[in-house]
């Protein structure tokens, strides 16, 4: 098995805000299928309400992210599967119930995690 980010930026998420109930629901029903599946490991948005910090490895605490880089928002799925087809697949499902493009990245393996 293998483990996959399913991501996508907040801005991705475009729809009326009337469909905002069904789009919860919908992608809470892809969530509950991959818990019933058991390819579930964890799930979840980042609240954009609190900001980013850095620390530094002397423990120093700054604002921000990576000089360059920008900072992470959306919604995350990691789920574990058998194949990269297995997890295009749970992607698509994602996207419909998002109403956005989900981008798809592996982990790396390392056997002590």
């Amino acid at each position: 098995m293998t483990t996959y980010l399913i991501s996508f930026p907040g801005e991705a998420m475009e729809f009326p805000a009337e469909d905002f109930e069904a789009v919860v629901a919908d992608s809470h029903a892809v969530i509950e299928a991959a818990k019933e599946a058991g390819v579930y490991v964890f799930g979840g948005g980042i609240d954009e309400a609190v900001p980013p910090v850095l620390v530094a490895s002397d423990g120093t605490v700054t604002a921000g992210t990576h000089p360059g880089h920008t900072v992470p928002n959306g919604g995350y799925t990691i789920l574990e599967l058998p194949s990269r087809e297995a997890a295009l697949e749970w992607a698509a499902k994602l996207a419909a119930a998002c109403r956005c493009s989900q981008e798809v990245r592996q982990f790396q393996y390392d056997p002590a995690s």
